[in-house]
């Protein structure tokens, strides 16, 4: 068992060097906090926002619906999408699927929904701030099973050809049967003492799931029987202090043909070969957003709330745009001509794919968008930390 240590919160905060100290909490888990720790939190210091530039053309971002579904606290709640349909969830456990922003069903869970949600069309899966994991069927809402894993889920869980993958917030990686919940198995791994708590979902491909952990390293599991088909090193911790060695990756890995590629905090942007884990290409970058790629770029938002653009095949910068530094990005979400980020503010915002310059932008509710922009058959889809979805898309 670890001993005590004394932990200390952090939140994302760009232009002061990405995660700054907020207070010291005693914690068993040695886990770091992002959610008291982000810019959206009510204690965290207040930071000028700068002013945005004029678009340099006129790419208009239209909502094409809005439905409302609940506030998601302090957590980071994403909504899943799959054909016409988005299933989104509250903190407050309530879960529901819109149809082009009309409501098809709403369930209250009864619990705290602490992960976003995951769906293959077939059934539904958010997980709970016990570490239950619930199951709806997709067409209805009914509750179909529940299941327990070894602590809170945090990140949305992962579905593929009926394996249902859970990361859980010590940092275990779950395989469930999508039919009843049955754990398959679980995949642990040693993690440094200090880590931190981390919203990042696994990549489920169907017959191999790729995970990120702390300590910098991203590993391959047989969705089979959960064993390690490879590992690989995405950044090394360095420095003398437990503090300067944080080297987690903090968002979900991406894949682009055979290259599945990852970022770590205080770490590097790397790519490998996914069949074998070989370096194709790294280099230095600290993120905690994520990133995204398209056919010829990979596409990130750093630490300090820079968006990159780096070649697919080098990892040589193509093009940076630090004008939302403020105002904390999302991950970027690549969308052929365009890329699009949310920020703390509530805007959406289209950036060119080829130079990174505005061409359009769109506003929301005005509460802060924390989650992942999600990709859509008509565009893409946002959800707000006072709980509007909106359906959007670019013209």
């Amino acid at each position: 068992m670890r001993s005590l240590i004394k932990p200390l919160r952090y939140f994302r905060q760009a232009g002061l060097g990405g995660l700054l100290v907020l207070s010291a909490t005693l914690l068993l888990s040695g886990c770091v906090s992002l959610d008291s720790l982000n810019p959206f939190s009510s204690s965290a210091p207040k930071i000028k926002v700068n002013e945005l530039p004029a678009l340099d053309s006129k790419t208009e971002l239209r909502s094409l619906w809005q439905a409302s579904i609940g506030n998601a606290g302090s957590y980071s709640l994403a909504p899943a999408v799959v054909a016409g349909s988005v299933y989104a969830a509250a903190a407050d456990g309530s879960l529901a699927r819109f149809d082009e922003g009309r409501q098809v069903w709403r369930v209250a869970t009864g619990r705290t929904i602490s992960g976003g949600v995951g769906t293959d069309g077939k059934i539904v899966v958010v997980g709970t701030a016990k570490g239950e994991v619930l199951a709806f069927d997709a067409a209805s809402g009914h509750e179909s099973w529940k299941a327990r894993v070894s602590s809170e889920v945090l990140a949305p869980p992962s579905l593929a050809d009926g394996l249902v993958i859970v990361r859980s917030g010590d940092s275990r990686v779950a395989g469930l049967e999508a039919a009843d919940g049955k754990r398959r198995w679980m995949y642990q791994r040693n993690v440094p003492a200090l880590l931190l708590r981390s919203y990042a979902s696994a990549l489920n491909t169907g017959k191999l799931t790729y995970v990120g952990f702390p300590g910098g390293k991203l590993v391959a599991l047989a969705n089979s029987n959960g064993a390690a088909v490879w590992e690989a090193t995405v950044a090394t911790p360095k420095g003398a202090t437990e503090l300067e060695r944080i080297t987690d990756v903090m968002s979900a890995p991406v894949m682009e043909g055979n290259a599945v590629c990852a970022v770590a905090y205080q770490g590097r942007v790397a790519c490998f070969d996914a069949s074998s884990g070989n370096n194709l290409w790294s280099r230095d970058m600290s993120s905690i957003a994520g990133l995204d790629m398209d056919g010829k770029q990979l596409y990130v938002t750093d630490a300090k709330g820079v968006v990159h653009a780096l070649d697919k095949e080098s990892g040589a910068s193509v093009w940076m745009l630090d004008k939302l530094v403020t105002r904390s990005p999302t991950r970027p979400l690549a969308l052929g001509e365009i890329v699009v980020v949310a920020d703390s503010q509530g805007l959406v915002h289209a950036l060119r794919s080829d130079n990174g310059s505005f061409v359009g932008r769109a506003k929301t509710d005005g509460s802060a968008i924390r989650t992942d922009p999600v990709r859509s058959a008509t565009g893409f889809v946002v959800q707000t930390v006072n709980g509007s979805v909106y359906g959007m898309a670019a013209h």
